[in-house]
This record gives structure tokens, sequence and C-alpha cells, in this order.
């Protein structure tokens, strides 16, 4: 069920009258808004502490095409697992020809991830999974889809690595999670090469959202 007041429903068929709006379409309509640039970038310091709101825009057919996106950009975001692998190249470690001998060792991850180079030579299109494999090819505008101040690709190379927890000992090994649960031990690479597509994908929608009036609202 749909976590939307009668009041704030309200609100929005008031703005629209005469136009069938339900609790499913405020709420896509939300998640489309809150990705709109100009609402994140007028907010930026405010959403650090509280939720400014949501307001209905001027015109209907923008109204639409928020809600369209919402949902489409919630579709991505959810079925993440579904989105297909982005066609990245391999510096090293390439198995389209010859699939290695032992799936389980060779994309076993013992380490962070990492980008090659260091410092200003940072190289953020080449990512060193293992010591099997090195990814390239990576696109450079896929970091600009950032969640929680980070790019999402960012965060793939940060949790998909093995961490002990100090105070109680239980260790997160994402190679366990792959062979286990998921029945494939590249499924940390593939998680990572769908992020691609799910971050290009994410900005591609972002990018064709409506223009937002802020008119009056306060930071």
């Amino acid at each position: 069920m749909v976590a939307i007041r009668d009041g704030g429903l309200q609100l929005f068929q008031s703005a629209y009258p005469g136009k069938e709006i339900c609790k499913e379409d405020l709420f896509y309509y939300t998640y489309g808004f809150l990705h709109s640039p100009v609402y994140r970038s007028h907010f930026a310091s405010t959403l650090d502490k509280e939720f400014p709101g949501i307001w209905p825009v001027e015109k209907y057919e923008d109204f639409l095409e928020f809600k369209e996106a919402g949902r489409k950009l919630g579709d991505l975001h959810c079925d993440f697992n579904e989105a297909p692998e982005y066609p990245v190249s391999f510096n090293k470690g390439e198995t389209a020809l010859i699939p290695p001998r032992n799936p389980q060792s060779f994309y076993h991850i013992d380490k962070k991830m990492k980008f090659a180079g260091t410092g200003k030579q940072k190289d953020r299109k080449t990512v060193i999974y293992n010591s099997n494999i090195t990814i390239t090819g990576i696109p450079e505008k896929a970091y600009n889809y950032v969640v929680n101040r980070k790019p999402a690709l960012e965060w793939v190379m940060e949790r998909q690595r093995i961490i002990k927890d100090k105070d109680s000992g239980i260790v997160n090994d994402p190679n366990c999670f792959a062979n286990e649960a998921m029945g494939d031990p590249a499924y940390p690479l593939k998680l990572f090469r769908r992020i691609i597509t799910v971050s290009l994908k994410t900005l591609e929608i972002v990018e064709n959202l409506p223009p937002l009036d802020l008119g009056d609202k306060k930071k």
C-alpha cells in the first residue's frame, strides 16, 4: 500500500480539477520530483536536516511527466539485478571465449576493488576487480549518478568486499553471497556492470525531467 495521506492526495487533486489522480500516481510523481537536479541543488543544505516538501507543479502535463519518470526510475532502481550488463572491455580477464576452469577462484574478491592509477593520475574508466580481472571502458559519466553523496558505482566497490565487524566479529563476504545465494561466482562483477547501466539510464531520465520553477520556495 502506498503510504500517502488523504490530505496530500486531495491537495494534488484540487490543483488539477477534473483530472483523475490516485495515491500511486502521487507516489511516482514524488519519486520523479525528488530526482530533479534543480530541487536537489536548491535544497541541498536543507535535505541534510529535514524534508522540504513536495508541491504540485503548475502544468498537469508536467505532473504526468514527473510521474512517468518516477515510475521508470522506480522500476530501474528496484529491479537493478535485471538491468543489462554494460558492455565494458577488459585489460585483463576476458572470459568470453574461454571460461575459467575454476570460476569461484577466478572471480573471488579478497580486496576492495580500486581504480587504476593514484592521486591526480587516478583513472575511473579502469577498475581493478581482483588480481585476475581489470575492467576498462567504464563511462566517466556513470559516476555522475550519486547516492548519499557517493557515486552508485563507488558504493558497489565499497560494499563488494570482505568486511569483518570489529565488535561482533561477523564477516560479510560477497563471495559467499555470490556462490550460495546467487549461484554465480561472477555476481559482483555482473552487479558492477549492471549499476553502470542503471546509472546511465537514471541520468538519461533525469536529464529529460520538466523544468522546475521554485518560485518563492525557501531553502
